[in-house]
């Protein structure tokens, strides 16, 4: 029936298969290198010990409380929004300027 030599004229499997194995070969290949990746991500990510061991210890709602007492104790009225000088701008210049602004207006 097929012979070996009728095989190997056939362009399915000449061309057909090999294409197939590479794409089904390359799909678990890239699975493996960025499964990889993802666990040195997660192995760089770890926390400091002493951070973890504090951050374990506090309950988060703890901390949340102790955050909104020192925004209930800070004084917001007195706040004023100062902006960066532009990149065209000499920065030194511009500091000398707002303080002299504040001491005026003081």
């Amino acid at each position: 029936m097929f012979s070996l030599k009728s095989l190997q004229k056939n362009k399915t499997v000449k061309y057909g298969v090999p294409m197939l194995l590479l794409v089904v070969g390359g799909s678990f290949g890239l699975r493996e290198f960025t499964q990889i990746r993802y666990d040195a991500q997660k192995i760089r990510r770890k926390l400091d010990p002493s951070l973890e061991a504090r951050v374990t210890q506090q309950r988060q709602s703890e901390i949340l409380e102790q955050e909104y007492e020192k925004m209930k104790n800070a004084n917001l009225d007195e706040w004023r929004n100062i902006r960066g000088p532009r990149p065209w701008e000499d920065s030194r210049e511009y500091q000398d300027q707002e303080r002299s602004k504040r001491t005026a207006e003081s």
